[in-house]
């Protein structure tokens, strides 16, 4: 999976590529905590991300969880049809603030 960063005003946009897997969900562990911290908001790009797994979503969660505790905001964003089935079902579409494009999600965090 690929991992980079962009600061957008006071937020920062992490975009991902690739899976988010039980291989590869350690990776955006070693960034994301940190991240959603240092910033008042965090947009989390997927729109590149073929398949989330339960690994993937539980990094997801413990970005989301620091971000609230730290008084910040944390979005998602372009979540493929297939990535926002697993979201919805799982139920992770009622923890999440969801947008369909990075610019409307740093909106919401705004």
């Amino acid at each position: 999976m690929d991992i980079s960063e962009e600061i957008r005003g006071t937020s920062l946009v992490i975009s991902l590529a690739g899976r988010l897997d039980s291989n590869t969900a350690s990776d955006l562990e070693q960034v994301l905590p940190a991240r959603v911290e240092g910033h008042e908001g965090t947009v989390v790009d997927l729109s590149n991300v073929s398949y989330v797994s339960s690994a993937g979503l539980r990094v997801l969660l413990k970005g989301a969880k620091i971000a609230r505790s730290s008084g910040h905001k944390i979005a998602l964003s372009g979540l493929l049809p297939s990535v926002r089935e697993v979201f919805d079902i799982s139920g992770f579409s009622t923890i999440f603030t969801i947008e369909p494009d990075v610019g409307r999600a740093l909106s919401a965090i705004a």
